[in-house]
This record gives C-alpha cells, structure tokens and sequence, in this order.
C-alpha cells in the first residue's frame, strides 16, 4: 500500500514542507493529500487521523503518524538507505539536537516571518528577538557544515532530515530578504536548487487560497 502525506498549502505550510521535501529528495513514492488550512473540513478530514488535528500526517497503512519530526524519525527507519540520518554516531546525535531545536524553538522568527512562497523579495526589518534567533540558526548551519558538511553542501554533507527542519527556514530568510553571512548564503543556494524544493515552489505559487495571516502586507497580496 502506498505511502499517503496530507499536508496543507505549500505556500504557507511550513510543517507540511518539512516531511513532503525530504521524501522527494529522498525518492521515497508517496500520495500527496493537499487541505487548505481554512478549509471548512479541515479539522474534521485532519483530526480523524492525526492526534493533534495538525498537518502533516503520513499514514502507511494502519500506521498513522503525525507531526514533522516523528514522520522524519518514521521514514527514516522504514527507508535506512535513504540516510535521513548521518551514519556517524556522533554526527547522528548532533542531527538529532538541531533537528529538535528547530521542532521547538525561533518562535520570535517564525511569527515576524510566516512562511509565504508566493511574496517577492522584499526585506522586513527584524526583531530583536528574531535577530537573536537568526544568530542562533547561522550557527548551528555554519557549526555543521565546519564540523560534517565535508560531504556535499548540506548540513551533513548529504541532504538529509535535519536539512529538512530547517528548509522553511530557508524559505523566510529569502522571502523576507534577511541579510545572512556569505556561508549561510551559499547554504540557502543549495536547498533552494535542489528539484524537490523547486518543485514545492512551482506547486504553491500556483495556489488559489489566501490566508490572510500568513500575508504580512495585508490587505496587499504581493505575489511573483
């Protein structure tokens, strides 16, 4: 039985994003289930398989698991050969660290910047508490790729699913044009070229529903 991921607009659902582009990168076959989040059914068609209500949720048959990270921790022992993971003990855990930081934390950050993939590059000017958080996420990339990326020109050399976590976080540092150091740069380059995230990209651009919260220009819609 194929793999089925309910996942909510691509251009706003950063959660969403976060399983969706690592089994695309991954080459893992799944069904996509797109529901808008304002969608009048959403919370009935969601919450009969997910315990939170939420999206995402990948269901493998009687299995049903919610929440980005778990899904990531599902999949990659379903699928060890896709090295979601580093092979490396030492590297695994530091992963696993970050991976969860993310799952937990940069609130400030992902409030003053929702994820919007339609919205040209125009700057917004940070928070002090954003910009705490924005130091905090360069140095866990640049502390990564000085001590793993030797690999390739991901966080672990390899995309993998800590590279997952952190893809929306690419995408509002973009959107948003924050001004980011030349290695964090070149890190945001390679996530933005991989043809899984363009792929997103094209799809959610491309959408018909407008959530004015996720629209920082609100009542404008400033779309590509």
């Amino acid at each position: 039985m194929a793999l089925k991921l309910i996942i909510g607009n691509k251009n706003y659902s950063s959660w969403s994003m976060r399983p969706w582009i690592a089994m695309k990168a991954a080459g893992i076959a799944f069904e996509e289930i797109v529901i808008s989040l304002d969608a009048t059914d959403f919370k009935a068609r969601v919450g009969a398989v997910s315990g939170t209500g939420k999206v995402p949720v990948l269901i493998d048959g009687s299995v049903q698991v919610w929440e980005s990270l778990a899904i990531l921790e599902y999949l990659a022992e379903k699928f060890q050969d896709a090295g979601f993971w580093p092979a490396d003990a030492a590297a695994r855990a530091h992963a696993r660290a970050i991976a969860s930081e993310m799952h937990a934390g940069f609130l400030p950050l992902r409030r003053l910047l929702p994820m919007n993939m339609w919205r040209p590059v125009i700057k917004r000017e940070l928070t002090d508490e954003a910009t705490a958080n924005l130091r905090r996420i360069e140095e866990i990339w640049s502390g990564c790729r000085a001590r793993f990326g030797q690999g390739g020109p991901f966080l672990f050399g390899r995309f993998g699913a800590a590279d997952a976590m952190y893809a929306p976080v690419v995408s509002r540092l973009h959107t948003y044009g924050v001004e980011v150091g030349a290695g964090t740069h070149a890190y945001m380059d390679a996530v933005m070229a991989l043809p899984a995230w363009r792929e997103w990209y094209e799809a959610g651009i491309k959408e018909p529903w407008v959530l004015a919260e996720d629209e920082v220009d609100w009542p404008t819609v400033r779309k590509v």
